[in-house]
C-alpha cells in the first residue's frame, strides 16, 4: 500500500529521491514545455483572437503618485496592445478622491501634493491625445462632497451624471471593468 502512493508522488516531485526506480519517469520535461508554450503566445492569442480590445478603467486613487503610476501602467498596456495589431478602446473614469486630479484648480489638493497632481493631469492631457484612449470621465457625485466644482474639470475629461452608470454602460457594450 505504501508502494503506489510513494510512486505518484515521487513522479510529480521536483527532485526525486536517488535510487527511486521512477526516477526517469519524472513528467517535469513535458509539464515543463506546456507552461513555455503558454507564455510564448502572441498578442492576438493573449486577446482571445481579437483585432479590439476594449477597457473601462475606474480609478478612485487620493494619492497623486499612486495614481499617476496606474496611468503610466494603463499607457504601457495601451502601446503593447498596438504592438501586437491589437486596436486598443480605453475609457477611465474618475471617482471617489481621484477627482481630485481631473481639477484645473488645485486649491483642495494638499500643498505637497500639487507637484504630483500637476504631472497627473499633465498625463491625463496626454493620455488623451494618445491612439486607443476614447475618453476620460468625471463622475459627477462626489464632486459636492469635496467641495469641488463641475467648472474646474479639465477640458479633456468629461463630466457624466453617475459614474457607475457610465461604467455599466460600458460592460453592456463589451468593455472589461477594471479597479486599477
Amino acid at each position: 500500500m505504501d508502494r503506489p502512493i510513494r510512486r505518484v508522488y515521487s513522479r510529480f516531485r521536483r527532485v526525486p529521491d536517488k535510487g527511486d526506480p521512477h526516477e526517469n519517469k519524472t513528467p517535469g520535461g513535458p509539464i515543463a514545455a506546456l507552461i513555455l508554450a503558454g507564455c510564448a503566445t502572441t498578442g492576438a492569442e493573449m486577446a482571445g483572437g481579437a483585432r479590439e480590445m476594449k477597457l473601462a478603467l475606474d480609478f478612485t486613487d487620493g494619492n497623486p503618485v499612486v495614481l499617476l503610476n496606474k496611468l503610466n501602467n494603463v499607457d504601457v498596456t495601451r502601446k503593447q496592445l498596438i504592438d501586437r495589431g491589437i486596436t486598443p478602446k480605453i475609457v477611465m473614469t474618475f471617482r471617489g478622491n481621484a477627482s481630485f486630479f481631473t481639477q484645473t484648480n488645485l486649491a483642495m489638493v494638499k500643498d505637497t501634493e500639487r507637484a504630483d497632481a500637476l504631472k497627473v493631469a499633465a498625463k491625463l492631457r496626454e493620455l488623451k491625445r494618445a491612439p486607443g484612449v476614447e475618453g476620460l470621465e468625471q463622475c459627477n457625485l462626489p464632486l459636492a462632497d469635496r467641495k469641488l466644482k463641475s467648472a474646474d474639470l479639465m477640458q479633456e475629461v468629461k463630466l457624466v451624471p453617475n459614474g457607475w452608470i457610465a461604467l455599466g454602460s460600458y460592460q453592456q457594450q463589451g468593455y472589461a471593468y477594471i479597479a486599477p
